[in-house]
């Protein structure tokens, strides 16, 4: 329940939220502090200068000196203005730096956070001195910091908004309209907790100030993670970093999209959305869509062959609108089928080109199969009881990886090619699916379901999860709201470096400041 109780003459457009719960510590020496709208301020961590926040009541704005070293990895250190407080928040402002130069990574935050602590869990919506907007986040005490980088650019109005665990980032130009910018990263929070707006120089020695002018502070009314009645769902088309697991959200539209491929020269991305198998620059700008001729039913189950020269889909507008797979050639023509029964979807290319591996339902079982790509029969691979699906070839051609749920729940595998020494990777409580090795051979990432889970569905908190190949050590890459469509197939970069994936949100209508 939001404590929101009205708006204060003095703070203008500001809504104030009653404070919960008892301050200690830091929190209680800065209560004196109070400024404005904003009932505490204060430096968090170690600075060399302290900070300092000035309300001007005619302009209704806040200019907010700050220093600090950053404002990431393990501890944070600048000047926060703040409310203590429960329920979902949105949180907006125009902002502007005062004085040109200066570090081109100092900051100005919209930041919702757990504690006044250096470490503490938060997340925020950050303009950088160099016009960089990100939405960065660290979601467990003392450890490193993460971020949601938009292709948006020196934005002039700023929201992050809480919806639950998750949080979203929302810019907007001088007409005061904002949108969505980023994926929705998954932070959980205790009630109650902080929300403010601060400043951070990303220099030591030296104090950076911003202002901070209409700010609004309203209840948050959508979650993502649940249908609301007249939501819209939206889906982001996003990378992750291998090495620090730092996401840039590259496309963002209303609707469903899904699955992306990373295409072999590192360009474009292909995915699929209302049948259809488009591709998009990996610099965002519009999708075009790829001609598949009469195929016009394709689903998530899709990918380009080592050549370049070929795109596998997996369609359903033939034969009872049971899933076939056809090639066709990448800059579009007509399908050549390739499996003669029906459903089959496409999951792996061999590394020379040669045959595909599929997933076939025959006499109510789901299997792993092979095939030639030339034309041909079909090979079963797997017998085993319950459900097999999502076949991988491992870049050097010697095993498939798997998904299988013979043990009782879904769990990764891997056999040699020809289906012998089915061997399982390693074990869990979690259920995963759709394993995909990287283009270097080193890494496999895989979606990662709760155990409750039954199947891959849409609409669930999931999570990438990267193991290591050579000591099978597994790290989380990312939380999100997802599931079905964000990695059903391969979706590395050439260079083994970065991962596509889709992730989700609903939002439902609302009053935009």
């Amino acid at each position: 329940m939001n404590n929101l109780f009205g708006a204060s003459a003095a703070a203008g457009s500001v809504l104030l939220f009653a404070c919960l719960g008892a301050m200690n510590g830091l929190a209680a020496q800065e209560a004196a502090s109070a400024v404005g709208a904003f009932e505490g301020r204060g430096d968090v961590g170690k600075v060399l200068h302290a900070g300092s926040v000035e309300y001007d009541a005619d302009k209704k704005s806040y200019t907010i000196a700050g220093s600090g070293e950053n404002m990431w990895l393990g501890a944070d250190a600048f000047q926060f203005a703040w409310n203590k407080i429960s329920g979902d928040v949105t949180l907006s402002a125009d902002i502007s730096f005062l004085g040109s130069g200066g570090n081109a990574h100092r900051k100005a935050v919209l930041m919702i956070r757990q504690s006044l602590d250096a470490d503490s869990v938060y997340a925020d919506v950050a303009l950088h001195g160099n016009g960089l907007a990100a939405l960065q986040f660290r979601d467990e005490k003392g450890g490193s910091t993460q971020e949601v980088q938009s292709r948006i650019s020196a934005p002039r109005r700023v929201r992050i908004e809480k919806h639950g665990a998750y949080f979203t980032m929302w810019l907007g130009g001088p007409d005061g309209e904002v949108e969505m910018a980023g994926g929705s990263p998954k932070i959980e929070l205790r009630e109650p907790f902080y929300v403010g707006i601060g400043v951070c120089s990303h220099d030591k020695d030296v104090v950076e100030r911003a202002v901070f002018s209409s700010v609004e502070i309203t209840g948050a009314a959508v979650n993502v993670a649940a249908k609301p009645a007249e939501a819209t769902l939206y889906s982001v088309m996003e990378t992750v970093q291998i090495a620090s697991g730092d996401r840039t959200a590259v496309y963002i539209s209303a609707g469903r999209f899904e699955a992306p491929n990373w295409t072999r020269d590192g360009k474009a991305f292909l995915f699929n959305r209302d049948g259809s198998i488009l591709r998009l620059a990996v610099s965002g700008q519009k999708p075009e869509t790829i001609d598949t001729g009469f195929a016009n039913r394709c689903n998530n189950d899709h990918g380009i062959s080592p050549d370049s020269t070929l795109l596998a889909i997996s369609d359903q507008s033939q034969e009872e609108h049971k899933s076939i797979v056809y090639v066709v050639p990448t800059g579009g023509g007509t399908p050549r089928r390739i499996t003669k029964n029906s459903p089959s979807y496409w999951h792996g290319w061999s590394p020379d080109g040669k045959t595909l591996a599929f997933v076939g339902q025959r006499n109510g079982d789901f299997d792993i199969y092979t095939i030639p790509v030339a034309g041909g029969e079909e090979t079963r691979l797997t017998t085993a009881p319950g459900l097999d699906d999502g076949p991988e070839y491992s870049p050097d051609g010697q095993y498939i990886y798997f998904n299988s749920e013979r043990t009782g729940h879904m769990q990764i595998w891997r056999m040699k090619a020809d289906g012998s020494e089915q061997t399982q990777v390693f074990s869990d409580d979690y259920n995963n699916w759709f394993p995909h090795i990287s283009p270097d051979g080193k890494y496999m990432v895989f979606l990662t379901y709760d155990k409750s889970v039954t199947g891959h569905p849409e609409g669930k908190d999931v999570m990438l999860r990267l193991m290591t190949l050579s000591d099978k050590k597994i790290t989380v890459l990312a939380k999100l709201f997802g599931g079905q469509g964000t990695i059903n197939v391969p979706s590395w970069s050439p260079d083994s470096s970065k991962l596509a994936f889709v992730s989700y949100m609903y939002m439902g209508p609302r009053a935009r400041p």
